[in-house]
């Protein structure tokens, strides 16, 4: 593998990406290394870290037309996680922290790789589940597919390790006071892997020592942009004491429509389904790569979209073979809706859907990725949080950045159908304050990628320092 190549007689400063094997992970980390190579491709030679398994995550940007070079090194076993399972995607939720831990078995192995190559990386950019590459000998930026609040939000957990006052009240409040501007949230809402922690327990002790090493890793990349989350980002450059910290966002994808999976509804008939829709009118439902709705919410979720009288196209998760109650759907609501309903089973275009000039208003889950689809598309949010950093990323969107509204709220949570309807039928008919938001958001979001915009600032910054970093070895 050639890993030093001559532009002008200049060598190119060599840089490794090491994404976590989870779809929302991997997929905006790859989509800013395509970015990367193209700003920085004159300067930058890219090696992309992935297990073999993962290696067809890297297809679309292999064949983009960038430089980018692959180090494929084996997953290691854990007992935790089943044989040939090298994504979050096939294991339960609980699998999560197996995940990490069993990942950080890939430091000797990467670590020889770095030390014996003849052209060794000056620098890592790696997913914040991945913690522990802080200690691989080269400067680590840390990247986050999550916002800014979130990185806040878990650096504050994991160094400060809050703990609660009644151990049986999940509603009892967190606060975070040296956070500005960061809502309260019931302990039910706090991130499930720091609920989780055991203290004493080696395998949570690393977990817990790599989000730490989070907070002291040498610099931040974010899927966010100034104009929208500007006070969390200098937040973050105060608390890790340096202004290493830059915005890059939104970090549109590759493609709209060729990374998805399996799906019952080709990519054009969607496409030609919605040109035959008013502007604004259509409601999305998706509730990203992982979430599956129960039978009660998803029958609740139909019988809203029913009485309200909407457009919709509904990307519906098909049902978990251990579980045949999960992901059905009304028996005749095909037939039913036929004509303003379009249901998807299985995967859907959900950045070209977004985009589209019927799209008006989408039911999500507020995954980050989801969000930033969103915004850049200038769609009302209809939110319906489950986990993670969902709720920090709804009431971001809500009550902060005024561009949703709640829907709905919790995994176990099975929505008045009544109610649903009307959320549906206001968010494509009336003309809410949060709508005119969503569209001011949307121009902020571009502006940020433009030329002399914010973020591509920020990029530009983030190249020069990682090339100062090769010029100083």
């Amino acid at each position: 593998m050639t890993v030093i190549e001559e532009t002008n007689n200049i060598t190119k400063t060599h840089v490794l990406i090491f994404p976590f094997p989870a779809q929302g992970h991997m997929i905006p980390l790859l989509d800013f290394t395509h970015r990367l190579a193209l700003r920085g491709g004159s300067t930058l030679t890219i090696t992309v870290l992935i297990t073999p398994k993962n290696l067809p995550f890297l297809t679309t940007l292999l064949s983009a037309g960038v430089n980018i070079e692959t180090l494929i090194l084996p997953f290691p076993s854990h007992p935790s996680i089943p044989s040939g399972v090298e994504n979050v995607q096939d294991l339960p939720p609980s699998g999560f922290p197996s995940m990490i831990h069993a990942l950080g078995d890939l430091h000797a192995p990467l670590l020889s790789w770095i030390t014996s190559h003849p052209s060794p990386p000056v620098a890592i950019v790696s997913d914040f589940f991945l913690g522990w590459t802080h200690h691989l000998e080269i400067p680590r930026f840390v990247f986050s597919p999550s916002a800014a609040i979130t990185c806040c939000i878990l650096n504050t957990l994991w160094i400060e390790m809050p703990t609660k006052v009644n151990d049986d009240d999940d509603d009892e409040i967190l606060e975070f006071p040296k956070i500005q501007n960061c809502p309260k949230y019931p302990w039910s809402q706090i991130s499930t892997i720091y609920r989780s922690y055991v203290h004493g327990d080696p395998a949570w002790e690393f977990i817990r020592d790599s989000f730490r090493d989070n907070a002291a890793s040498w610099g931040l990349v974010v899927n966010s942009f100034s104009a929208m989350e500007g006070v969390y980002l200098e937040h973050l450059k105060r608390e890790m004491g340096h202004g290493r910290v830059w915005a890059v966002g939104p970090i549109l994808p590759l493609s709209g429509n060729d990374r998805g999976g399996p799906t019952s509804v080709a990519v054009n008939h969607v496409m030609s389904w919605l040109d035959a829709r008013e502007d604004d009118h259509v409601v999305y439902v998706c509730f990203g790569s992982q979430t599956v709705l129960t039978k009660e919410q998803t029958l609740a979720l139909a019988s809203g979209l029913e009485k309200s009288g909407v457009h919709f196209v509904w990307a519906v998760k098909e049902p978990i073979e251990e579980d045949s109650t999960r992901g059905n759907i009304l028996d005749g609501f095909d037939d039913r809706v036929a004509g303003r309903g379009l249901v998807i089973r299985g995967w859907a275009p959900q950045v070209a859907v977004l985009l589209h000039r019927a799209v008006g208003a989408f039911l999500t889950h507020c995954g980050w990725n989801s969000v930033v689809e969103a915004v850049v598309a200038g769609v009302l949010m209809l939110t319906w949080p489950m986990r993670a950093d969902q709720y920090t990323d709804a009431t971001l969107v809500v009550d902060e950045l005024k561009v949703g509204v709640r829907a709905c709220e919790g995994p176990d949570k099975v929505p008045d159908s009544d109610e649903l309807a009307r959320v549906f039928a206001d968010s494509v008919t009336e003309k809410q304050k949060e709508r005119i938001k969503a569209v001011e958001l949307r121009k902020a979001a571009l502006d940020a990628i433009q030329k002399r915009g914010s973020s591509v600032k920020d990029l530009d910054g983030f190249i020069q320092h990682v090339v100062s970093l090769g010029l100083d070895q």
